[in-house]
């Protein structure tokens, strides 16, 4: 790095709460890990930040210097936007604080706090808010990218109950947003992923859920797949907001509810939840089963927080992952034949095909009403190509893309930010659709140099 000298990194250093790492520190390598280890690249620079002004200092730097510049929340973004080559990385994974106000049901929320830490507070008083499907993914990414979980149908998107937040903009200052201050940031963040700002703070509304839950497992066998796809499909057009059910297809994992003899089959598991007493649907969860003839089932009262962390083993950190996806507004009977085709060859025993089930509360939005504009979906289809090995790269890199291709005639021409992949900028207009010329907008207004790019990039509008 010729760009700082290394008295100025010397006062940036000595300037800091945090700590700062560099190439030839011990901790560097761990440091710049995250959870998809298909992602290799090394900063010049990374802070630990303890507080809005180590980013203020950090973004100060990158914009005097011309450093690339990356935020790392969670680490888990699949692209690997949390770092960047021969920059510096804003590092908030120790920013994880979540205080919760019961009486007025908000949670206010540092930027390093993953879904876990979250819950875990939340919970404390039987409230929550939707974000995400696995416990270990970081608060921050997955709400500006516009935020899905199991509690989506019942309660909106993450962006929906987002409230305000604070951030660091690119010319240093520190804002708060909302609707009523600074309303067209406000609007961009709820969605527009990591191109207008650092954001230092999370205000959410919560809800009140749990702490039990309904949630589990009914598991076909392959040679159901079809007819159990098809009536889920008829079965989802009907279904109230209260019950959220997701399709994966996969090879099935050593369960303790599946006969070993099944383990490592194909497999369709349908992944119930409700926000309700097991009593409230168990009709439907009786419907559900009637879809086949299960092979395993695994379905009632749980934690909410225990549920939220169900997944975490099939998505561990430490492999190397490809993602392809698609939305979704209807299943045809040509995707579900897609769907089935490339589910049947599985590259590795890890990987697997999702359809993460929309709707409801998360369709009422207008389109225009947030940054995310895909209120049509009802499926977020994703391709989790999942292997350890380098040598397998190419030929799961290959299946990934020849399955996106196939399913893309059934698909609706947009797909959700966070599930794109580095090779995907030319995707960015199909993330955003009518809203990307306004983002565009506000971008030059924000960051009219683009100092945020290490993401899916927004450009500034000549």
């Amino acid at each position: 790095m010729n760009k700082v000298s290394s008295g100025d990194i010397a006062n940036f250093k000595a300037a800091l709460r945090g700590s700062l790492i560099q190439p030839s520190d011990p901790d560097y390598d761990s440091a710049r890990s995250v959870w998809n280890a298909m992602v290799d690249k090394r900063p010049a620079l990374i802070v630990r930040c303890a507080g809005t002004a180590d980013v203020l200092a950090c973004v100060a730097l990158c914009r005097q210097h011309g450093l690339p510049l990356a935020v790392r929340g969670g680490g888990h973004n699949i692209a690997g936007s949390a770092l960047c080559d021969a920059g510096l990385v804003i590092d908030l994974s120790g920013m994880r604080s979540v205080q919760v106000d019961p009486a007025a049901r908000r949670a206010f929320v540092e930027p390093g706090a993953t879904l876990r830490d979250f819950d875990h507070e939340a919970q404390a008083f039987g409230l929550a808010t939707p974000l995400g499907i696995n416990s270990t993914t970081g608060v921050a990414g997955l709400t500006l990218g516009g935020g899905f979980g199991w509690l989506s149908r019942k309660h909106g998107l993450a962006v929906d109950n987002l409230v305000a937040a604070d951030l660091v903009t690119a010319d240093g200052q520190r804002l708060h947003v909302s609707a009523s201050d600074h309303a067209d940031l406000f609007w961009a963040i709820r969605g527009g992923g990591g191109n207008f700002g650092v954001v230092t703070l999370f205000e959410f509304q919560l809800h009140p859920v749990g702490p039990e839950v309904t949630g589990g497992l009914i598991v076909f066998p392959s040679a159901q797949a079809k007819t159990v796809l098809t009536r889920y499909r008829d079965f989802v057009a009907a279904m109230g907001p209260e019950l959220s059910v997701w399709a994966v297809l996969r090879k099935a994992p050593p369960l303790p509810f599946l006969a070993p003899a099944v383990h490592g089959s194909d497999v369709l598991a349908l992944a119930l939840f409700a926000p309700q007493p097991s009593a409230a649907v168990n009709d439907a969860i009786g419907r559900v089963r009637g879809f086949g003839q299960p092979i395993g089932e695994h379905v009632g009262p749980v934690p909410y927080a225990a549920w939220q962390q169900t997944f975490d083993p099939l998505l561990a950190p430490g492999a190397r992952n490809y993602w392809k996806s698609h939305n979704f507004s209807q299943l045809s009977d040509a995707a579900i034949d897609v769907v089935l085709q490339y589910a049947s060859q599985l590259p590795t025993p890890h990987c697997e095909i999702f359809l993460g089930l929309l709707g409801g509360q998360a369709s009422v939005p207008a389109p225009a009403a947030t940054a995310y504009p895909h209120r049509d979906a009802l499926y977020a289809m994703n391709v989790h190509t999942r292997w350890d090995s380098p040598a397998d790269d190419a030929r799961c890199i290959a299946w990934a893309r020849a399955f996106f291709d196939a399913a893309k005639a059934h698909a609706s021409g947009s797909v959700y930010v966070n599930f794109l992949m580095q090779d995907e900028s030319a995707r960015i207009g199909e993330a955003y659709g009518a809203n990307y010329p306004r983002l565009r907008q506000l971008k030059a207004k924000y960051d009219p140099n683009n100092l945020f790019c290490t993401n899916q990039n927004i450009l500034p509008e000549a």
